[in-house]
Formats: C-alpha cells, structure tokens, sequence
C-alpha cells in the first residue's frame, strides 16, 4: 500500500542562506524593485526551492526588514539600559557601536529610512526596544543631569536625534562626501573611524552650549 509523502525537513542551513541573501538584495534594492529571482540568484538556489521556504516576497521582507531594525536598534538599547556606565560612556559606546555596525552594513541607513517611512507603522509596533528608550537608565541618568546643571538641553531627544544624525548622515550621503572630498573607500572608512572619537565631543559640547 502506498503511504505518503512526508514533508521534506528544513535544512536551517539553506534557510539562513537564503535569509542572508534577502538582507543583501533587499538593503540594496528595497522591497518594490526585489524580485524573488534575484534573491534565489544571490543564494544560488533555485526560485521553486525558495518559494519552499518562504510563501511570498512580502513575509521574507518583514522578516528581515524586523531583523534589521532590531539589530540596528538593539546596540542602543543594551548601551541605554545598562545601570553601570556613566552617561559620557554611553555616548562614547553609542558613537562607537553605530559607526562600526554602519561601516560593516553601509546600505542599512538607507532600507532602514526609506521602508520605516513608507511602512514603518506596523513594522516598529513589534519592536518593543522602541518604547523601552524612553524608560532606560540613560534617561534617568540625562534627566539627573539636567536638574544637576550638568547639561543645558533639557529634552533627551534631541541627543537621541543629534547622535543618529551625526552618525548615520554621512553614510547616507557617502556618494557626496566622496566625489565632493576625493575620497576613496578606504579613505572614508578611516574619516568613519575617526568619528567614533569626534561624535562624543560635540554632542557633550552641544548638550553643554544648549
């Protein structure tokens, strides 16, 4: 008598191959121009065995547009809530854990902005770390800083906003800044690591001057 087919187990290694080829052709295309095929392409898979692990192009993008966001978001968070660090040292690790996340990952600023503005609603409401900010040891500690004269902003978002701004706007316009600098890869990679010690200081100088 004929039994039937089982269903065919999930290699976890073909699964995360194609996850890490959806983050690249995503990251650099967005989720309009992505065609299924080019992520089968970048995995050098078929497009039938793609579809095997993942029923349509909209679940796989919000599963690496989830993943993205979190990891951009998660460095934050642990720097924000950790009740042992001094809020210069949480600045300084900011600067540092950001620029060297964007160095590795320069297209992530870009998918991030871009998706985040024509979805972004739905996306960030599964992200719990968005809320947590406002209630992190950072906050406590800014706050403390303020009523203590330490610092002249009084609203920690505009040090929220001044960071990311300082960080991720050159990785943004690193076209520009290149032709406009005559600069080469290599070369704004190391204007990128010199930030991590600039960054720091003008955001302690503007929280200051405030």
């Amino acid at each position: 008598m004929a039994t039937s087919k089982s269903k065919q187990p999930v290699d976890t290694n073909t699964e995360e191959k194609i996850r890490k080829a959806a983050r690249v052709v995503f990251h650099k295309k967005g989720f309009a121009a992505t065609r299924t095929r080019d992520i089968a392409e970048e995995a050098n898979i078929n497009l039938a065995l793609l579809n095997y692990y993942f029923r349509s192009k909209e679940k796989l993008f919000e599963l690496i547009m989830l993943e993205t966001i979190a990891t951009f978001l998660q460095n934050m968070g642990t720097i924000f809530n950790d009740e042992n660090t001094t809020l210069a040292k949480k600045i300084e690790l900011v600067a540092e854990k950001y620029i060297d996340q964007l160095i590795a990952e320069p297209e992530m600023p870009i998918f991030v902005m871009s998706e985040v503005r024509s979805n972004g609603g739905k996306i960030l409401e599964k992200l719990p770390v968005v809320n947590s900010v406002m209630q992190s040891a950072f906050i406590k500690q800014y706050k403390q800083a303020v009523a203590n004269g330490e610092i002249a902003v009084a609203n920690p978002l505009h040090f929220v906003m001044n960071i990311m701004g300082l960080v991720v706007f050159p990785f943004v316009n690193s076209p520009l800044i290149k032709k406009a600098g005559k600069v080469s890869d290599a070369q704004f990679t190391q204007l990128m690591k010199e930030r991590k010690k600039l960054v720091p200081v003008w955001i302690q100088a503007m929280l200051k001057a405030g």
